[in-house]
């Protein structure tokens, strides 16, 4: 029997739900689209969002976006006229299991920061 896909709105709501109990944790509020507009923060930061392309994004340090490129886990997130953030990372297709792991290592970085 086939697996059921779970909708990246759904799956990110689980992340969320796993870390907005967590001490500086909060979610912003949907108050208009585009970047972060639904993101989870530590202490008003952005640390993992779920794009406007329903892209799981997260915070990691350079090196580790590198390694997880280069590991074809996924792409770094570009703005809109594809400018590459080096520090954030975009889960590709495939990975969604690791969503939540990726969020823990995100809020890590970010929150020591």
């Amino acid at each position: 029997m086939a697996e059921a896909v779970i909708a990246p709105e759904h799956r990110y709501a689980q992340v969320v739900a796993r870390l907005r109990s967590r001490p500086g944790v909060s979610v912003t509020v949907p108050r208009k689209r585009g970047l972060g507009s639904t993101a989870l923060c530590i202490n008003d930061k952005i640390f993992a969002m779920l794009s406007s392309k329903e892209e799981f994004v997260v915070k990691l340090p350079k090196a580790r976006v590198d390694e997880l490129v280069a590991a074809a886990r996924g792409t770094r997130f570009e703005l809109s006229h594809g400018q590459p953030m080096h520090e954030w990372f975009v889960a590709g297709a495939g990975f969604e299991d690791e969503w939540s792991s990726l969020a823990e290592e995100a809020l890590s970085f970010v929150g020591a920061g």
